[in-house]
């Protein structure tokens, strides 16, 4: 396994592009299979193109401002003192390697949001602080739990909601047959026992790449609250009030939330957290925004590489490259093997549609009439359908774009370890849904 990993590193720090040039082939690849397979003209691919183009604006604004205010509130003075605790447990880069694992993978259980930038951060904080730190092994670690299906999971509580899209046709599907079964559980733990293993076998290479050779390197402090008698603007600028006042109205919002019982957690609430905590721990507005400043420029690949996604999602759409493919796959099907099928199916098309609620709305019916038709169990077809739009994010630059703003890192210095680990992950989710179809 460790020598599959090296070859797997070499090859991909060799071959694999950028993320932007990836993300034009991946638009390139999407035009010719639509002229080819669903025998769309030009014309037509470009138009879907274009109509998809702005589809991911708003997604695109939140995961940027999810970026910048944990960018923010990671420089607060009280968040680098609990870092600084955190990563003094770590002595030796394997302990730093498997407590960043542990981590991240329980805060992306509880909102991959939260867990993209909490492992960001923490990956950076070991990186800094941890002495002989391989940091690209470090960031990959921190990202191989984004896979973990957890609470926040959008399909299965879409489909436990009275009302959803497809009520008619499957009914109300609980959490507790998806989401909280006992083998899906299981999964979630024996993959977490499977990263921790595979990522603390993983050698430190003889060319370490630490964090002060990133982009991202130590960030400067903060500037301190100015100690002169300056103009009345800049005493504003320098004074607590104003970050306290707006602090307090956002935390004030979440608590009335969560009295009400109208409170969840999804990017939104993410956002509104980071922001309250970030203005209420720094010392003045200069020194959040000069906080800000550094967090800007983390998040150019998300503000560049959205729309070009949002652009292949509407071509699939638009030219029936989705339903061809999943029609492709229903057809090889049996109740046995179908979540199976259904995992994987989703897994693919999740490379070229990044957007688990859109895929859904999209493949979801046409894999939910299938099930019924062949008889296959509902609950596990969502759960194969949910791990499979996890599953190819590993190997997905759309999704590790946020990470790797903070980290300083593309996303050839991390896919080597990741590809590796993608094919151990799916060998364990399709062996459960294997055994599950055996124990019928």
């Amino acid at each position: 396994m460790e020598a599959i990993t090296r070859v797997s590193v070499r090859v991909v720090q060799r071959y694999l592009p950028s993320a932007f040039v990836l993300a034009v082939m991946l638009t390139a690849i999407v035009v010719m299979l639509g002229m080819g397979i669903t025998r769309q003209s030009p014309i037509e691919m470009v138009t879907y193109w274009g109509d998809g183009f702005s589809e991911l604006f708003k997604f695109g604004m939140q995961m940027t401002l999810v970026l910048l205010t944990g960018y923010v509130l990671a420089l607060t003075p009280v968040v680098q003192t609990a870092l600084s605790g955190l990563t003094r447990r770590a002595g030796s880069p394997r302990q730093a390697i498997l407590l960043t694992i542990v981590v991240s993978f329980v805060c992306y259980y509880l909102n991959w949001g939260f867990g993209m930038v909490a492992g960001a951060i923490l990956a950076r904080e070991m990186g800094q602080r941890v002495a002989g730190i391989h940091f690209p092994l470090l960031v990959a670690a921190a990202y191989g739990g984004e896979l973990v299906r957890g609470p926040s999971s959008s399909i299965p509580l879409v489909i436990a909601t009275p009302g959803h899209f497809m009520e008619d046709a499957i009914g109300i599907v609980p959490v507790s047959q998806t989401l909280y079964s006992g083998w899906n559980i299981a999964l979630t733990l024996l993959l977490l026992a499977l990263l921790l293993a595979f990522f603390a076998r993983q050698k430190q290479p003889e060319h370490i790449v630490t964090l002060q050779m990133t982009d991202q390197a130590v960030p400067e402090p903060v500037p301190p609250p100015a100690t002169h008698d300056g103009t009345p603007s800049d005493r504003i600028e320098h004074s607590r009030l104003p970050t306290l006042f707006l602090g307090a109205m956002a935390a004030l919002y979440l608590i009335a939330q969560a009295v009400t019982g109208s409170f969840s957690i999804d990017l939104n609430t993410v956002i509104l957290f980071f922001l309250a905590l970030g203005l209420l721990l720094h010392r003045s507005p200069k020194a959040y925004l000069s906080a800000a400043e550094k967090g800007v420029s983390a998040a150019r690949g998300i503000i560049v590489q959205f729309p070009l996604y949002a652009g292949i999602a509407g071509m699939m759409t638009g030219s029936g490259l989705v339903t061809h493919f999943s029609e492709a796959v229903i057809s090889l099907a049996t109740p046995a093997t179908f979540p199976i099928l259904t995992f994987l199916c989703a897994g693919i098309v999740n490379f070229f549609i990044p957007s688990g609620g859109g895929q859904w709305a999209i493949q979801g019916p046409i894999m939910m009439e299938a099930a019924a038709a062949i008889g296959a169990d509902p609950a596990q077809t969502i759960m194969a359908f949910t791990w499979g739009d996890g599953w190819t994010n590993q190997i997905q630059p759309f999704w590790a774009l946020p990470l790797l703003g903070v980290a300083g890192l593309s996303a050839r210095d991390i896919m080597g370890y990741l590809i590796v680990w993608l094919a151990i992950s799916g060998l364990a989710i399709g062996g459960v849904f294997a055994a599950l179809a055996l124990m019928g």
